[in-house]
C-alpha cells in the first residue's frame, strides 16, 4: 500500500529547507522533492529513485532534482524560477500515476516565479488546477489547533477587492459550495456538512440598504440548494461568524473574498493554518505562510503549519480510502 507523502521543496531561498528537519519529527511518513544542496548542514538523508523506497531509520527519503544557481537565504534568484515549477509538476505526476498519497507543497514566490519563468497562474492552487486537468478548485484554509474548527473557503480569491463584485458571480459561489461540500464527505469525512454562507456586504446586506446581491442572487441560490437537501446557512453577516459559539454551527464557511476569509482563521490559528486545495483527484495541503525571506536562513522558523499540513494530508489521504 501506498502510503507516503511527497514534500515540495518550494521557494529555496525562503524558509522551506529549514523547516523540512523538524517535519521529520511530524510521525509522517514523506519524502522531500529538491535539491539536498539546500538543506541545512548536517541533515541525514538518502537518495531514493522512487518515491516508495525503503530508507534507514531517522534518514529523510530525498528525490533528488538539481537547481542551476548557488541559493542565498533570503535572496532569491530567478535563474531557480525553472526548478521551483519542475518540482511541483513532478510531484503531481507522481501523485496522479499512484506512486504516493498525497502532496504537501512548501511556500512558493509568485513574483520570483513571474520573472524567472514567465510563471502564468497566480499562484499554486491554481497551477496545481491546470496540471490535474484544468479541474475545478476551491482554496480551504483550515485550522488545527481551536476548536471548534475553523475552515474557511473564499469564493474568490487572488484578485483586487475593488473586482470582487463583479466576479462573485452565482455560478462561481455555487462552485464553490459544491466543491466544499463533496471536499467535507470526501476528504474531512463528515457525513452531513452544515455550511455557512458569509454575505458580501457589511450585515449581509442589511435587507438591501447596504448592498444588492444578498437579496439579488445569494439568497436564491441557498434557497435552490437547501431544496437539494444542502444543509446551509446564510447569507450571514461576516463579523459575527467566527467566534466560538457561531463556528459551532457549521463545518465550512464559504466567504465571498479572500481576507474576509483569511483574517478570521490567521487571527485564530496563525501558527496551525494548513492551506488546502479542494476539488483535485489527489491530496494537496500546504503551511499557511509564505516564503519570509526576512528570516530564511537564521534557523528561528516555525515548523507548526508545516506538520500540521503533513498531518492533514496524512488524514484526507486515508478518508479518501
Amino acid at each position: 500500500m501506498i502510503s507516503r507523502i511527497l514534500l515540495t521543496c518550494g521557494e529555496p531561498a525562503g524558509i522551506g529547507p529549514e523547516l523540512v528537519v523538524p517535519a521529520m519529527e511530524s510521525g509522517v511518513d514523506f519524502a522531500w522533492i529538491g535539491d539536498p544542496r539546500h538543506l541545512p548542514q548536517g541533515t541525514a538523508y538518502c537518495e531514493i529513485v522512487a518515491p516508495s523506497d525503503p530508507v534507514p531509520a531517522g534518514q529523510l527519503p530525498v528525490l533528488r532534482h538539481d537547481f542551476v544557481a548557488p541559493v542565498t537565504p533570503g535572496r532569491p534568484d530567478p535563474a531557480n524560477a525553472q526548478g521551483v515549477i519542475e518540482v511541483i509538476a513532478r510531484a503531481v505526476e507522481l501523485v496522479m500515476r499512484g506512486e504516493a498519497q498525497a502532496i504537501t507543497t512548501l511556500p512558493i514566490n509568485k513574483q520570483v516565479l513571474k520573472e524567472g519563468a514567465a510563471f502564468a497562474f497566480p499562484g499554486h492552487t491554481e497551477y496545481l488546477a491546470d496540471l490535474a486537468g484544468d479541474v475545478p478548485v476551491a482554496m480551504m484554509l483550515a485550522s488545527t489547533s481551536v476548536q471548534p474548527p475553523c475552515r474557511v473557503v473564499p469564493a474568490t480569491i487572488h484578485i483586487p477587492l475593488a473586482s470582487v463584485p463583479a466576479a462573485l458571480t452565482v455560478d462561481r459561489l455555487e462552485q464553490a459550495i459544491r466543491i466544499t461540500h463533496a471536499a467535507l464527505i470526501r476528504d474531512f469525512g463528515i457525513v452531513a456538512p452544515r455550511l455557512a454562507v458569509a454575505g458580501l456586504n457589511p450585515h449581509a446586506g442589511e435587507g438591501g440598504a447596504m448592498g444588492s446581491e444578498e437579496n439579488s442572487f445569494i439568497r436564491p441560490l441557498l434557497a435552490r440548494l437547501r431544496g437539494e437537501g444542502m444543509d446551509i446557512a446564510g447569507p450571514l453577516p461576516a463579523d459575527t461568524m467566527f467566534h466560538a459559539n457561531a463556528r459551532s454551527r457549521y463545518d465550512a464557511a464559504i466567504c465571498a473574498y479572500h481576507d474576509q476569509a483569511l483574517i478570521p482563521i490567521k487571527t485564530l490559528d496563525f501558527a496551525g493554518g494548513v492551506n488546502v486545495t479542494l476539488g483535485l483527484p489527489f491530496v494537496r495541503t500546504s503551511p499557511d505562510h509564505g516564503t519570509a525571506f526576512d528570516i530564511a536562513g537564521q534557523g528561528v522558523a516555525d515548523a507548526t503549519s508545516t506538520i500540521a499540513a503533513l498531518r492533514m494530508a496524512q488524514d484526507m489521504a486515508r478518508s479518501r480510502g
